[in-house]
């Protein structure tokens, strides 16, 4: 009886289950999908490291060339020492202070071929905080009219002015625009000076203007009424529907200053445009020659030991300057090179042991 009780069981228990438990019969559930398995030998794997290391050295050599024939002009105008801008970075050191203007006159020894960049650098500003980089309201940036009465609790503390008026833009993020600006002038022989016009459009990536950022309705033909029942940020001078009064099509949450600021940076010192020399007398780019760059000094960066400069730059097809890029490459690609020979060198010391297996 027990030896049939057992085989019962063992029956009860190989019997297949219900077929609503059962898994479809197709290629993919029971694993009946043709399949490619690469078999590793020294006939292909050596080729391939050698041919990827060709190619990360050839490219790596490209863009070191590339980046090299890049000019670039650094000037430092944070204000420490006896510098013009000295006067102003004491000015900014206190909460509400009356507008400075500086100067810094330099000389270009070589052609700056056209389009020249003009950036702005700030160091040892942390844009990458998490705290910081949260406190802003994308709703209310993409021009939603409820968005900019109701914003978002991570915009605190600049959500709501102290009166309880919303802050549009909210956020630390737009509370510290940076507001410096500035004015080139080349010094002609003769002791006269002409303008150089800077041309600030087309310096945001074209998703964030065109599909990230955009201004709420206007109200009457009025981008100012669109705005109203709404608070500017603590630090700005005046409402973001004023950020260009010149141009309609570049003021509000789609100028294009505000939106390269907005994007923000990864690392602590950091490089956004400013603007592209192109225009007038200056289509060719910038001449040899001497130059005065006026700035207004605004923005506030002794405080917390940071740095301000300005930077004249050329570009390439492979963009700005960027000198890593090609190394980095040059390394990979080297490092490729080396493997792939001392795996050949074993290749060929160990092939009698294979050919006699």
């Amino acid at each position: 009886m027990a030896s049939m009780a057992a085989a019962a069981s063992s029956s009860s228990s190989s019997a297949p289950p219900p077929a609503q438990h059962r898994p479809d019969n197709t290629a993919f559930t029971q694993q009946r999908l043709p399949a490619w398995q690469p078999l590793l030998s020294a006939g292909t794997v050596l080729p391939l490291f050698l041919g990827l290391g060709v190619a990360f050295v050839a490219l790596g050599l490209g863009l070191h060339f590339s980046s090299a024939t890049i000019r670039e002009l650094e000037l430092d105008y944070t204000g420490l020492g006896d510098s013009d801008c000295a006067r102003c970075a004491n000015l900014s050191r206190q909460a509400r202070h009356a507008p400075c203007t500086c100067r810094l006159n330099f000389s270009l020894a070589q052609h700056f071929p056209a389009p020249v960049c003009l950036y702005y650098e700030l160091s040892n500003y942390y844009q990458n905080n998490r705290r910081y980089s949260v406190s802003r309201d994308d709703q209310q940036l993409s021009g939603f009219s409820w968005a900019l009465r109701s914003p978002l609790e991570e915009c605190q503390p600049y959500r709501k002015n102290p009166s309880g008026t919303p802050i549009a833009p909210c956020g630390s993020v737009a509370n510290s625009l940076f507001n410096d600006t500035f004015d080139l002038f080349y010094l002609f022989r003769n002791g006269t000076q002409g303008r150089v016009p800077l041309d600030k459009r087309g310096i945001s990536w074209w998703t964030d203007t065109n599909i990230k950022f955009r201004n709420p309705e206007p109200v009457n033909g009025s981008l100012a009424e669109a705005f109203e029942g709404t608070a500017k940020p603590p630090n700005w001078p005046y409402p973001v529907y004023d950020l260009d009064r010149n141009n309609t099509n570049n003021t509000g949450f789609v100028n294009e200053a505000f939106i390269v600021w907005m994007r923000t940076a990864a690392l602590p010192t950091f490089r956004k445009l400013y603007s592209r020399i192109r225009l007038g007398n200056f289509s060719m780019g910038l001449p040899r020659g001497n130059y005065s760059l006026q700035i207004a000094y605004n923005y506030p960066v002794v405080s917390f030991y940071g740095s301000k400069k300005v930077i004249f730059s050329t570009v390439s097809w492979m963009g700005g300057k960027n000198p890593f890029l090609g190394i980095t490459f040059l390394v990979f690609g080297s490092l490729c090179i080396v493997t792939g020979f001392v795996m050949l060198a074993v290749h060929l010391k160990f092939q009698h042991l294979n050919e006699a297996d």
